[in-house]
């Protein structure tokens, strides 16, 4: 279990760090020039093995979880990551959403986390998503669809309260469910599919919503080409790529890869992939000149040493 837990938390980071040199490069750049190893400053002018707000969030998100379920708790890490800088790699925030800068905003004048994501069509950026991966090892054993569902909202609307970016996250962490209760990725999309499917049929969602996950739920996303694949920060589209990119990949190398080439929000389509790849490869499958130069490689270890003793 340990290797797939390392596997899934350093493949956040490493995915993330991949992407943090090209972000916002457009997939044409890219195309001349594709992406084959880690390398440093680009975009955001930072050194080799940097990542971003995806893996500061995700490590605060781990943080409060080691000392048990608090969403309030969790809400006051990711303050003290923007204000305080907890959980930087180099001592700074150098990259942080709209969304989530508002909603940290809130918090820190005292609104209950509950409320302090944006409900708004147009608060569906991804920035819930990427820091949601923490949630598969929490919630693996808990049997119940409803409250891992409850759980999912109540982490993602911390910033993404829209009903968009809370379905994205809840696809997201139980697919990596069924991947880290052994089921090969195919047959755990297979088997995503009808749970999702059964689970909507008896609530109550927004049928205008649920139909726009439909390339993922109704249809096999594996059968779109790249073409149809966007690498952007609209949190569906993040949710399309990771899945497309995990899936059509045979390693973890190539999955990343393959995500942060789709230029855009290169960064963040990395960590969703990497946390994907990590967690169904193990942490062996990472290479090794990634993630032992990763920013902070031994604070991660420790932090994820700590979780697993939380997680048993």
């Amino acid at each position: 279990m340990l290797d797939r837990i390392k596997g899934g938390i350093i493949g956040v980071a490493v995915g993330d760090a991949l992407g943090v040199p090209f972000e916002f490069k457009d997939r044409a750049i890219l195309e001349l020039n594709p992406v084959n190893d880690m390398v440093g400053y680009g975009t955001h002018n930072q050194p080799l093995g940097t990542w971003s707000d995806d893996s500061s969030m995700t490590f605060c998100t781990i943080d409060s979880l080691c000392n048990g379920y608090d969403i309030v708790d969790i809400s006051k890490k990711y303050s003290k990551w923007y204000n305080n800088n907890l959980w930087t790699p180099r001592g700074s925030v150098f990259d942080i959403g709209i969304t989530t800068r508002k909603a940290i905003n809130l918090i820190d004048q005292g609104v209950k986390p509950e409320i302090t994501g944006g409900f708004d069509e147009y608060s569906n950026g991804n920035g819930s998503l990427m820091r949601i991966l923490p949630l598969v090892y929490y919630l693996k054993n808990e049997p119940s669809i409803d409250k891992r569902y409850l759980k999912i909202l109540e982490v993602s609307s911390i910033t993404h309260a829209h009903f968009r970016a809370v379905f994205s996250c809840f696809i997201y962490v139980e697919y990596g469910i069924l991947l880290l209760k052994g089921l090969d990725k195919k047959s755990a999309y297979d088997r995503l599919k009808k749970e999702i499917n059964d689970f909507v049929s008896k609530e109550r969602f927004d049928a205008k919503e649920i139909i726009m996950f439909d390339r993922l739920l109704r249809k096999d996303i594996t059968k779109k080409e790249r073409f149809n694949i966007k690498g952007t920060g609209y949190v569906l589209r993040s949710l399309e790529a990771s899945l497309w990119c995990f899936l059509t990949s045979d390693n973890y190398e190539k999955a990343v890869l393959k995500a942060v080439n789709l230029g855009s929000d290169t960064d963040t389509t990395g960590a969703i992939t990497g946390g994907l790849a990590g967690l169904y490869y193990g942490f062996g499958a990472i290479p090794e000149t990634w993630k032992f130069q990763l920013a902070r490689y031994e604070d991660i270890e420790e932090l994820i040493e700590r979780f697993k003793e939380t997680i048993r």
